[in-house]
């Protein structure tokens, strides 16, 4: 029988496919891989952890503590131009701004995506933790259900399904059976297919990676991100993570999504807030 090897951080399909190549100070290569895509987008948690990697890089500090991102035009796969800055540098923390680049069908440089983040050092935060957030309280993985238990392909999903292990909560599934809750709620169990544990860069893709809570709200159809903010508060532990996402406010053709990580360890390792435009009707 043959033993199939866990992937690892550092050496993985992730890894890879978020790897940058410097250039020149502060200008990084990527080929956007098209095994991150929805349908023909290319996910936006993944597009910010290949920034935040190069931000990485071009920063004296590897973790980020805190990334904003503003998606100014789609992206899509193939090849793409990183172009960083650093703000400010400190003892604990440095500050950094990158955009992404591709080119259009006349050769313009096009920019997708504008951040701004704060770097620090993860391991040198004190222990201290002094909170009200409890875990999401949702079934055992093996109660959950991911795109591969439906008979068919889940509507919306597309190569990334591949790429990712998810088992959402029932009580979030509504919608898949022709039947949302109206709740705005998305709760899942969360990893990459291979196995690799999570990491900082790998938070970032988690807060973007379930279903749309717009699904439970009964409307479907793409939810493009105009700007997301991921908070990273502490190195996850290895394990599967939790994510629960919620929205409480649609108006306007926007949502705002509110998404919680949760590691193995039942500690609040990630935070984010995403503003989505709704295609109505």
């Amino acid at each position: 029988m043959t033993q199939v090897t866990q992937a690892t951080i550092g050496d993985s399909e992730f890894d890879r496919d978020t790897a940058v190549t410097r250039r020149d100070e502060g200008v990084y290569d990527i080929d956007l891989s098209a095994g991150w895509t929805i349908i023909n987008a290319v996910n936006g948690g993944y597009l910010l952890a290949v920034l935040g990697r190069a931000l990485a890089d071009a920063l004296p500090h590897s973790d980020p503590f805190t990334i904003s991102a503003h998606y100014l035009t789609a992206s899509r796969p193939g090849p793409a131009v990183i172009r960083t800055d650093a703000v400010r540098t400190g003892r604990t923390l440095s500050t950094g701004q990158a955009s992404l680049f591709q080119y259009d069908e006349n050769g313009h440089e096009v920019e997708r995506i504008r951040v701004l983040a704060s770097y620090g050092d993860l391991d040198s935060l004190p222990d201290d933790v002094r909170t009200t957030a409890q875990p999401p309280a949702f079934p055992p993985m093996e109660d959950c259900f991911g795109p591969q238990d439906g008979p068919t392909p889940v509507s919306g999903s597309s190569a990334i399904t591949e790429r990712l292990m998810l088992k959402l909560d029932p009580s979030t599934l509504g919608w898949a059976l022709g039947a949302p809750s109206g709740k705005g709620e998305m709760r899942a169990w969360f990893g990459l297919a291979d196995g690799r544990d999570a990491d900082p860069l790998s938070l970032l893709l988690a807060v973007d990676a379930l279903p749309p809570t717009a699904f439970e709200l009964g409307i479907s159809g793409w939810v493009p991100t105009v700007e997301l903010t991921v908070h990273v508060r502490s190195r996850p532990a290895p394990g599967p993570l939790r994510v629960s996402i919620t929205t409480r406010n649609l108006a306007g053709g926007f949502l705002e999504e509110d998404a919680e990580v949760w590691d193995s360890a039942d500690r609040l390792v990630a935070q984010s807030r995403q503003l989505a435009r709704v295609r109505l009707g």
